[in-house]
């Protein structure tokens, strides 16, 4: 619980090809760059590793399943060795285009259907670790609180960041409402910043079914392509900012 005055990352996935990421650049201290698995070419990417560093904002790999038809958000059953593979590859290739401008990949986040999986998925989630373990022990992992990837990658000796959804529903049991389903995706701006400061001051949120639920977060991701997203993401930060939060990226 924290009743003002805390540090609150802000973050935002970009990259993709939607939204308009130059606005959300303005308002995020982490930006999850697409890594062209599920979303995103090497000029996309590259463009926006400058953008976020000429903003001063954190970049971090948002890796996915390769499924660009899919956008990245149907599960893929895959080998550890393969799953490997595909991450470490996508983590070394934005980096390097960070690099390439200046900046470099402080953390990994993974995106849409990988994101919910390693949630449960054991095998997927010792996958991931391996991967970024891999490639930078220094790297941290964002992820949901209680979740398989983080409480392994903490086993590996990685730093893990906490993260809450501003316009997302969650569950009675902490996970997100899945897309598909009616009122997984909230659309009302007011609401929306209101819950975000009650989660961040209290550590509570209410779940879909109106049940009060404890969701650590040390990071809120405020979704770039949904319908009035830059407005929410504005609000969301000034009502942080009024009730006492400074808003960073984690040291």
């Amino acid at each position: 619980m924290d009743s003002g005055g805390g540090l609150i990352d802000l973050n935002a996935d970009l990259g993709e090809g939607v939204g308009d990421d130059a606005a959300m650049l303005e308002i995020v201290t982490s930006a999850n760059v697409a890594c062209g698995f599920h979303a995103g070419t090497p000029t996309d990417l590259h463009e926006t590793c400058r953008a976020a560093v000429a903003a001063g904002v954190r970049i971090g790999a948002q890796v996915s399943y390769p499924d660009r038809s899919g956008f990245g958000r149907r599960f893929m059953e895959m080998t550890t060795s393969d799953l490997i593979a595909d991450l470490v590859y996508q983590i070394g290739a934005l980096d390097a285009l960070a690099r390439s401008v200046g900046g470099r990949v402080a953390y990994v986040k993974p995106h849409g259907a990988l994101y919910n999986t390693v949630v449960r998925h054991e095998q997927q989630a010792d996958a991931v670790v391996a991967a970024i373990r891999d490639v930078d022990a220094g790297l941290s992992v964002m992820g949901l609180p209680g979740s398989e990837v983080l409480a392994r990658a903490r086993r590996a000796g990685l730093a893990t960041v906490t993260e809450a959804f501003a316009d997302r529903a969650y569950t009675p049991q902490g996970t997100l409402v899945p897309r598909a389903e009616t009122g997984a995706v909230l659309s009302d701006t007011a609401e929306i910043a209101r819950r975000v400061v009650e989660l961040v001051t209290t550590g509570r949120i209410a779940a879909i079914d109106g049940t009060s639920i404890g969701v650590e977060a040390q990071s809120v991701c405020l979704h770039g392509d949904t319908p009035g997203a830059v407005h929410h993401a504005q609000a969301v930060r000034a009502a942080l900012t009024d009730a006492g939060f400074a808003i960073g990226a984690p040291g």
